[in-house]
């Protein structure tokens, strides 16, 4: 279940071409280059031309870029620096990966304008359905050609597009809710299913179908999710999900807070991923600051990140054999995972929440005597791991509901936009850990679990063996923890070590001005991208040099996972569906944001 990364050594690859390939084909005419922060190689081009450049980069170009990586937009009309770059009212990101590369690369296409459109990309990445969804909802960009473009995390009878600059961010600046006869029976007849407007048929040649929801309450769907099924007896011939219940405007928040009192929303998106939701935003603005983090710093946000991604797995683990009818694992397990919070409580002061990581290195060092509950659990939790093999994964009956079910590629995974364990399972070995080492990873040794099937076994048995191996890397903090500052000695790190403020007059005002006000950053975009609990978790930020962020994406793992439900699951039974959701493990916040 073991193997080596899929992918070119970074450290002796050679540097990806990309640009040279656009200009040979484009010439410099039809693309603008920009420089960014985080070196991903970036370029404008014109609406009539971004189709054709899509195509190159996904179909002709050697080495293609197979996944469609996150796609989304910025409201471009109040922000101040944007020297040299091309008039634009709203912008359109594309950000592209290349495994075979080991790398990314951004297109952006300039909109004018108050009604926005370009050509949908949905026919090149059968993933952009969802987020050209995400994009019209948010910012009221239309995408010409899109197969059933509506709304997908605001209400259908919501006014207004959340993320332009000109929609309020907080109920205080709306006025008092109320809710007239009119406009009650307008948002009950919004509630009506129609199946014609989910791409469904009431009935074919032979049978009328059955219509099931599924969610958003059921404990089978793992928060509030509704999947809407399609049924010809108990076979499934479609399944829509339905997501938006839990949305909170997680990137709003992120363009109205401070850049360091953000910090702990971020914890909130994956919220069983706890601190290691941090480590990308933090890792961005690093970036963008040019601020060096400490090698103890930088061990320790490995040693918290691991603990959080055992925390995560056992979760899964236990609430996976739940989901197909085993109910003792997960008491075994949940007792387990509640070591692993005692540990983080003993080193940060919370547990699921912890909001540890600070931009340039951690909120505080390692307590004294740490290293004898994190040796001790090591110890007690692999023969438990073990244990739970013969209890759950050589389970008959588990073996029988999960092999074969839910299956997909590595081709699919990659169109679809899936990653980390879900990608994995199908047999490439790409985590980011390895593939674009952060934090020290590069120092560590470990292995990447594959497996061979992509079914929900594999899918299982991928974050089993992750649980071993980030016990392998938790030992290795134990045995070469560095010693020096737990904090970067940069202005723009949050806030300055304690003592010091206490005896310096200028650490005292920069303590001062941090903390009330926050950290200037300088002008700029950066990026951020961690191997989350869940897969691929990044952030893309936009500074325009003040103390907020201009424009705050987050692009999470579970919402691309959850738009392939429909590809696994058609012809299968509803209980399979019941295997197949537990199979991904997602949390609703992390897709909704």
């Amino acid at each position: 279940m073991t193997g080596s990364v899929a992918v070119k050594d970074p450290s002796t690859a050679e540097p990806a071409p990309v640009e040279q390939a656009l200009v040979q084909r484009f010439g410099t005419d039809a693309l603008v280059p920009q420089r960014t922060c985080d070196a991903i190689p970036t370029f404008w081009t014109s609406k009539d031309r971004a189709g054709e450049v899509l195509r190159f980069l996904k179909e002709e170009i050697d080495q293609p870029f197979a996944m469609l990586f996150d796609l989304s937009a910025v409201d471009e009309r109040v922000r101040q620096h944007r020297d040299g770059l091309p008039d634009s009212d709203y912008t359109v990101f594309y950000q592209l990966l290349s495994p075979e590369r080991n790398g990314f690369v951004r297109i952006k296409v300039p909109l004018t304008g108050d009604k926005p459109s370009l050509p949908s990309a949905v026919g090149l990445w059968p993933n952009a359905n969802w987020y050209e969804r995400e994009a019209y909802d948010m910012f009221g960009i239309r995408f010409e050609g899109h197969p059933n473009l509506r709304r997908i995390l605001m209400p259908p009878t919501w006014q207004g597009h959340p993320l332009r600059k000109d929609h309020p961010a907080r109920a205080t600046e709306m006025g008092p809710y109320s809710l007239s006869p009119q406009r009650e029976e307008t948002e009950q007849a919004a509630l009506r299913f129609v199946p014609e407007e989910w791409g469904m048929k009431r009935y074919s040649e032979h049978s009328d179908f059955l219509f099931l929801n599924l969610g958003p309450n059921h404990p089978s769907v793992h928060g509030v999710f509704r999947v809407a099924l399609q049924l010809d007896g108990e076979e499934i011939v479609d399944a829509v999900p339905d997501i938006g219940y839990h949305h909170r405007g997680a990137e709003k928040m992120g363009e109205r807070q401070s850049w360091h009192t953000y910090i702990p929303y971020t914890d909130r998106v994956d919220y069983l991923g706890g601190s290691l939701n941090n480590l990308p935003y933090v890792l961005a603005l690093e970036k963008l600051a040019g601020i060096q983090v400490p090698p103890r710093a930088q061990t320790i946000r490995v040693l918290v990140s691991e603990l959080y991604r055992i925390a995560n797995h056992l979760l899964f683990y236990g609430t996976f054999a739940q989901d197909i009818g085993q109910l003792s694992p997960v008491f075994y397990m949940f007792v387990d995972r509640e070591k692993v919070f005692e540990i983080i409580e003993g080193i940060s002061g919370a547990r699921m929440h912890s909001s540890f990581f600070r931009i340039g290195g951690t909120a505080m060092d390692l307590p004294a005597g740490w290293d004898k509950k994190v040796r001790e659990f090591c110890d007690y939790f692999l023969p438990r791991l073990d244990h739970y093999d013969k209890m759950v994964m050589a389970n008959s009956i588990l073996q029988r509901r999960t092999k074969g079910i839910g299956v997909y590629t590595t081709q699919d995974a990659l169109a679809w936009g899936a990653t980390g364990p879900g990608l994995r399972a199908t047999g490439l070995a790409y985590d980011f850990r390895k593939a674009q080492p952060y934090s020290g990873y590069e120092n560590f040794e470990f292995e990447v679990p594959i497996g061979q099937h992509g079914d929900c076994y594999d899918r299982c048995r991928v974050r089993v063996e992750e649980m071993r191996q980030s016990v392998r890397i938790i030992r290795q903090c134990l045995e070469h923890m560095p010693e020096g500052p737990y904090k970067a000695e940069h202005p723009l790190t949050t806030p300055p070590e304690k003592p010091r403020t206490m005896h310096h007059i200028e650490t005292l005002i920069q303590h001062f001005l941090n903390v009330s006000w926050g950290p200037v950053m300088p002008v700029g975009e950066t990026f951020g991208c961690v191997e989350g609990t869940k897969g691929l978790n990044s952030y893309y930020l936009i500074s325009d040099g003040g103390p907020i962020s201009y424009r705050t994406r987050i692009r999470t793992p579970s919402f691309p996972h959850l738009q392939m439900i429909p590809l696994m699951a058609r012809g299968l039974m509803i209980a399979d569906l019941i295997a197949i959701l537990g199979s991904i493990d997602f949390v609703m916040a992390d897709v909704d944001r």
